[in-house]
C-alpha cells in the first residue's frame, strides 16, 4: 500500500471557521493554520497539533500610537506633474492634484526648504530656496519669478496616512466601516522603541503562536494611488516610501554629501528597477539594507528568545530587506513566504539562501475579486499551479499554502478538491526533488545593471506578478525558471571589478529596451564592460541577445556590441548606407519552431552586418539572426514572450551560442510542451506535461537513449535512471 504523504501545507483560517478549517486541513493534509489581513485565529484551533502562524503587523494595526506621533508616520517622496509657467507672472504648482488625498498628506512638520525640491525642469536645474514658497491653505508651491514656458515639477514628502496595502485589502474586499490604518516608522526612535516592547508583551500574551510571519518589517514598496482610489504608481522594488528626514540626516553623515530629493525621485520616474541606478541611489540602497537587516535581527532575536520562529512575507513592508543582498544572511529568519506568480516569482523565493525554508503562498488568493458567482477560481488556481511546477522541479519551495477568507473557497467544491490534488503532488514532488540538486547541463549568466540582488526580480506589483506577454525581461527569465541550467546574475559593477567574471558561464543574455536597468544603458559605453564581453565571445564564449541588447548611441554604433551580435539598430544616422544582408537561412535554433515565431512586441529597424546569418525577418526587421565572434558565437533574437515554444526556441539558442548542439539531446523532450528533470542524487528523474491537453514525445534519457511515451494532461511521471 502507498504510503500518503501529510505535511508542508499552510491554510488560512478564521474565527466562524473552526470545523471547516478542521475538515480542510485534514484534505490537505495541512500542518500548519494562519491568519491574514482581515481575519482572526480562534482559540480553539491553536491547540491543533499543528503549527500556528500569526501574522505580526510591526508598521500597522495601531493607529493610537500613530496619531499620538503624527511625526513618526511613514512618508514618501513625491513628485507632481510638470507645469509650464505660460504667463510673465508666478507659477502655482499643486502638490496633491492627481494624487488621493485619504492615503497621503503633504509634510509641512519637518523643514521643506530643506526636504523638498522645486526643479526647473527644462534646465534640470533646482531652483534656490528663497524662489519658491507654499501656501498650506492651497497646498500649492508657488513661484515667483519663473522663466517663461519653462516646465517645472515639485519634489515633496508626504506621510502615508493610509497603509496601502490595508487599501488595497479595504477596496478589494469593500470592507464597510473599518478604520483606515496608518503607517509608521519603526525606524524612528520613539517608535523603535515602542514597537520592540510591543512585541515583547505580544510574545508574552500569544505563547500558542508558533511562527511568528512578519508582514512585513518597515519600508512599504512604492505604491500610490490617484484621486480615484486607482493605482497610480506602483513599483515593488521602490525605495521612495523609506524616506524621512531622520533616516536621511543618517544617510547624509555615512556618505558625506548633502542628500537631495531627486536621488530618489529620478526625474518623475522614482528609481523604477527598470532604471539604471546611480551612484548616489546604490549608496542609498546600501545604507538601508544594512540598517534594515541591523533592526529587523533585534526583532527577530525577540522571537527566537521566545522559543519562535520568524517568518518574513516577501512584499508589503519588504525595502530593504533584500534576501539576495550582502546583509539579509545576518538577520537570522527562519523562513521567507512569498506569492506565486509563475515559475519566475516561485524561484525568486526558492533560491534565497541563508533561512531554514521558503513557503510560497500559491493564487487564488481567497478574496471576492476571484470568489464570487460566476467566478472562475480553479481555472487561475490550475494555471497558477503548473505555471509554477517548472520551476518547482529546478529548485522547490519547502512548503506551499494559501490566504484570504476560507469561507469564500468552501463555496467552490471542485476548487477545494483541485487544491487537495494540488498539495499532494507538491508532496511527493518534493519528496522525490527536495534537498537535491537536479542535473544541470551547464551555467547561464544574466548580465544587468542589478546582478545578484534582483535575482528573479522583473516587475512584479502588490499582491502578485503582473506577468505581460510581450515582456522580453520577464519571458526570458520565466523560461530560464524551469530550465536545466545553473543561473547566475551578473551586474555590470561585478564586470568593471573583475571581467573574468563572466567566465564561469557558458552564455551570457543581456535582455531589455534600450536604456533600461536590464539593457544596461550608459554601462554600455564602460570601456571595461564592452571589452571583457568581447573577450569572453571572442575566446569561445556564447552571447545571446534579446530586445535592444547592448544599446547606447555611442561612437557610431546604436548596439555596443553590433560586431559581436551581427545586428544593428537604424535610428535615422546611417540611412545613406545600404544594407545588403537580407537572405534567411534554416538553422539547428529553429528546428522545432513554426513558420509564425512569436517575437512579441519586437523591434522596428534592426539590420544584419555582412558576416552575419538571418535566421527570421519581416520585411526590413531583422527578427532573428546568429553570428561567429572570435571562437565564440552569437545569438540576436527581437523579442521572447514566453511560451512552451519560444521557451524551447530559447533553449536551443542557448545550447548553439555553447557550441554544445550535440550534448543537447540529454534529459530532453522532442515535444516542446513536456520537459524532463534529472535528478542524480536520487537516480530519479520525471517527466512533466505543461498543458492541459494530452501529449505524445521522444524522451532522450542521459545516455541520449530514445523512449516514446504518452502523457495525460498535467501529467508528472517519476521513474529510476539505472
Amino acid at each position: 500500500m502507498e504510503r500518503k504523504l501529510t505535511g508542508r501545507v499552510t491554510v488560512p483560517t478564521d474565527v466562524d471557521m473552526i470545523q471547516e478549517t478542521k475538515e480542510i486541513a485534514r484534505r490537505w493534509g495541512a500542518d500548519a493554520l494562519r491568519d491574514c489581513d482581515g481575519t482572526d485565529m480562534p482559540k480553539e484551533l491553536k491547540k491543533m497539533p499543528v503549527k500556528i502562524y500569526s501574522t505580526y503587523y510591526t508598521t500597522r494595526k495601531d493607529n493610537d500610537w500613530a496619531m499620538a506621533n503624527p511625526d513618526e508616520v511613514q512618508q514618501v517622496y513625491l513628485m507632481t506633474e510638470f507645469y509650464t509657467a505660460m504667463d510673465e507672472g508666478g507659477l502655482r504648482i499643486p502638490l496633491m492634484k492627481h494624487l488621493y488625498k485619504e492615503q497621503l498628506k503633504p509634510n509641512t512638520i519637518h523643514d521643506i526648504k530643506r526636504w523638498w525640491e522645486v526643479v526647473d525642469r527644462t534646465t534640470g536645474e533646482p531652483l534656490a530656496a528663497n524662489e519658491w514658497e507654499y501656501e498650506e491653505s492651497t497646498q500649492e508651491v508657488v513661484i515667483s519669478l519663473p522663466k517663461r514656458y519653462h516646465d517645472y515639477t515639485v519634489s515633496f514628502l508626504a506621510f502615508i496616512i493610509w497603509d496601502p496595502v490595508h487599501m488595497y485589502n479595504f477596496i478589494t474586499n469593500d470592507w464597510q466601516d473599518v478604520e483606515h490604518q496608518i503607517t509608521f516608522d519603526v525606524r524612528q526612535p520613539k517608535t523603535r522603541k515602542y514597537v520592540i516592547e510591543k512585541l515583547n508583551r505580544w510574545m508574552e500574551e500569544n505563547p500558542d503562536s508558533n511562527v511568528v510571519r512578519f508582514t512585513t518589517f518597515f519600508h512599504q514598496f512604492t505604491l500610490v494611488f490617484n484621486e480615484y482610489a486607482k493605482e497610480k504608481f506602483v513599483d515593488w522594488f521602490g525605495y521612495s516610501a523609506s524616506v524621512s528626514p531622520y533616516i536621511l540626516e543618517q544617510f547624509e553623515k555615512e556618505v558625506g554629501y548633502p542628500f537631495r530629493p531627486e536621488y530618489i525621485i529620478d526625474q518623475g520616474y522614482h528609481n523604477n528597477t527598470n532604471r539604471v541606478p546611480s551612484k548616489e541611489f546604490r549608496d542609498f540602497q546600501e545604507f538601508q539594507q544594512r540598517e534594515v537587516s541591523r533592526l529587523m535581527k533585534v526583532l527577530v532575536d525577540i522571537c527566537h528568545e521566545h522559543g519562535k520562529e520568524a517568518m518574513m512575507f516577501l512584499g508589503d513592508h519588504w525595502i530593504g530587506t533584500e534576501p539576495f543582498g550582502e546583509y539579509f544572511k545576518q538577520v537570522g529568519l527562519d523562513a521567507v513566504v512569498g506569492s506565486v506568480g509563475n515559475g519566475t516569482t516561485l524561484r525568486l523565493i526558492s533560491d534565497i539562501p541563508g533561512v531554514k525554508y521558503t513557503e510560497g503562498r500559491f493564487l487564488p488568493y481567497f478574496f471576492p475579486d476571484v470568489f464570487h458567482e460566476g467566478g472562475d477560481p480553479i481555472k487561475e488556481a490550475k494555471v497558477n499551479w503548473v505555471t509554477a511546477r517548472r520551476a518547482i522541479l529546478r529548485k522547490p519551495v519547502d512548503r506551499i499554502g494559501y490566504g484570504g477568507y476560507l469561507k469564500l473557497a468552501l463555496e467552490f467544491p471542485e476548487f477545494i478538491q483541485y487544491i487537495e490534488e494540488v498539495c499532494n503532488e507538491f508532496r511527493l514532488l518534493y519528496e522525490n526533488v527536495g534537498g537535491q540538486s537536479p542535473y544541470s547541463h551547464f551555467k547561464v549568466g544574466v548580465l544587468n545593471s542589478w546582478g545578484k540582488i534582483r535575482s528573479w526580480g522583473t516587475h512584479m506589483v502588490a499582491h502578485a506578478i503582473d506577468y505581460k506577454q510581450t515582456y522580453s525581461y520577464a519571458g526570458v527569465l520565466e523560461a530560464l525558471s524551469g530550465m536545466p541550467f545553473d543561473v547566475e546574475f551578473i551586474s555590470f559593477e561585478d564586470v568593471i571589478a573583475d571581467p573574468d567574471v563572466l567566465k564561469k558561464c557558458k552564455v551570457v543574455i543581456n535582455v531589455g529596451d534600450a536604456y533600461t536597468a536590464p539593457s544596461g544603458g550608459s554601462y554600455w559605453t564602460e570601456p571595461k564592460v564592452s571589452s571583457a564581453v568581447k573577450a569572453f565571445v571572442a575566446q569561445g564564449g556564447g552571447l545571446i541577445g534579446v530586445g535592444e541588447p547592448s544599446a547606447c548611441e555611442y561612437q557610431g554604433r546604436y548596439f555596443t556590441l553590433a560586431n559581436v551580435l551581427g545586428v544593428n539598430k537604424e535610428v535615422g544616422f546611417s540611412m545613406s548606407t545600404d544594407k545588403y544582408n537580407w537572405e534567411e537561412h534554416s538553422h539547428f535554433i529553429t528546428e522545432d519552431s513554426s513558420e509564425t515565431i512569436d517575437f512579441g512586441e519586437g523591434m522596428k529597424n534592426i539590420y544584419a552586418l555582412s558576416e552575419a546569418e538571418i535566421l527570421k525577418r519581416d520585411g526590413e526587421d531583422v527578427q532573428m539572426a546568429v553570428n561567429r565572434f572570435g571562437e565564440g558565437r552569437s545569438v540576436y533574437i527581437s523579442g521572447i514572450p514566453y511560451s512552451f515554444e519560444n521557451s524551447r526556441m530559447l533553449y536551443r539558442a542557448i545550447f548553439w551560442a555553447a557550441g554544445l548542439e550535440q550534448e543537447m539531446k540529454k534529459w530532453y523532450s522532442s515535444n516542446y510542451n513536456i520537459e524532463v528533470n534529472y535528478y542524480p542524487a536520487t537516480g530519479k528523474y520525471c517527466i512533466v506535461n505543461n498543458t492541459y491537453e494530452p501529449q505524445e514525445t521522444v524522451i532522450y534519457d542521459g545516455n541520449g537513449k530514445e523512449c516514446s511515451m504518452k502523457l495525460k494532461a498535467n501529467d508528472i511521471l517519476w521513474f529510476s535512471f539505472l
